[in-house]
């Protein structure tokens, strides 16, 4: 970088290193500090905003800007009364951070906060004058302490409204939502507590919320409603459906007849019967003698029974293929397994056939 400067001879502004190179100070709040220590003494008097839309720095800048010259302690404001007793806002600026006692102190020396002399004001219209009325006053009336209590009774209805039941807090809701309909049907909160107990009634008598809220807002006049209370008192009364007829009293259910209790049940002597168990039944099937139990007059057990319907497919496989089931019972018999079992012809017809074993 080159560094080229020619110190200016006249209308300059000395700004010191530590304002220019201050680490918490963005451009636009040490542009401020340069620009207001340059003024003349005629235009000091003009509120900060104001020279700082004269260099452009407006909006969020001036606000960002003025944050930081005010927390780093270069800007401070104080609001005191001036005349006619009205509030004003004054700020000190300062190119060197001020502590709020040093601030304190310039504030008392330029007398910023002292206002004048209530006396010494001129009033604000007339002078005054002589009293014309009051010239006397009660003679029961006590000169002393107000000691006004209000009455208890507000209290307690204040107390009684709060407290609502579900169906008045229903109601409630119906009313103040009327306003959504017209807006000449808004309600205050007292005025719709005042016409909770005409509206409860009506879903006393069978009618529901939403059947309440269409009927106070169905049909309404086309000018405007100028009271909304008294025209929705006057639909409630008037639109008040009838009470449901009371329902006819139960009838006395007879006494039951007294009825014996039964006689427990004799008990017998008897052993009690065994449960019924199937014969043991020597099966008809092939092969070694054994025995099974019979249910519904089987003669087969369930083994033989499955056995049966394969041996019959594998003399039908074996025909197709021109086995002789002889020849490949007697292989068997050498082999140490069963000539006439199902799975001994099975095995001889698939090994003749070329078909894997099942």
């Amino acid at each position: 970088m080159l560094w080229h400067a020619i110190a200016p001879v006249r209308r300059y502004t000395k700004v010191s290193h530590d304002v220019m190179r201050h680490p918490r100070l963005n451009s636009d709040a040490k542009v401020l500090i340069s620009y207001v220590q340059g003024l003349p003494e005629g235009q000091v008097d003009r509120a900060l905003s104001e020279h700082a839309r004269e260099v452009g720095i407006k909006g969020r800048r001036y606000q960002a800007a003025k944050e930081q010259l005010v927390v780093n302690g270069f800007v401070h404001e104080r609001k005191a009364p001036g005349a006619r007793g009205l509030w004003a806002t004054h700020q000190l600026f300062s190119n060197v951070p001020l502590s709020d006692a040093d601030a304190l102190a310039v504030w008392r020396e330029a007398g910023v906060g002292g206002g004048a002399d209530p006396s010494a004001q001129v009033p604000t219209v007339g002078q005054p004058r002589a009293r014309r009325v009051g010239h006397q006053l009660p003679v029961d009336e006590e000169l002393g302490e107000n000691s006004f209590r209000p009455p208890t009774q507000a209290a307690d209805s204040e107390a009684a409204l709060d407290e609502l039941s579900p169906e008045e807090a229903q109601v409630e809701r119906v009313l103040l939502s009327l306003r959504e309909c017209r807006r000449d049907l808004r309600l205050g909160v007292a005025e719709a507590r005042s016409l909770v107990a005409l509206a409860v009634e009506w879903l006393r008598r069978g009618v529901s919320g939403a059947e309440l809220r269409e009927v106070l807002s169905s049909g309404l006049p086309t000018g405007r409603v100028r009271s909304a209370v008294g025209f929705l008192r006057h639909r409630l009364v008037q639109k008040m459906p009838e009470a449901p007829a009371p329902a006819p009293a139960p009838e006395p259910a007879p006494e039951p007849a007294s009825v014996p209790d039964p006689a427990p049940p004799a008990l017998s002597d008897a052993p009690p019967t065994p449960p019924r168990v199937a014969p043991l039944v020597t099966c008809e099937g092939p092969g070694n003698e054994h025995v099974f139990r019979a249910y519904g007059g089987a003669t087969l057990c369930p083994d033989c029974q499955q056995a049966a319907p394969w041996a019959r497919w594998a003399e039908r496989r074996a025909a197709d293929l021109g086995v002789d089931l002889a020849e490949e019972a007697a292989k068997a018999v050498e082999a140490g397994r069963d000539p006439d079992g199902w799975r001994s012809r099975l095995a001889a017809a698939a090994a003749a056939g070329g078909v894997p074993e099942q």
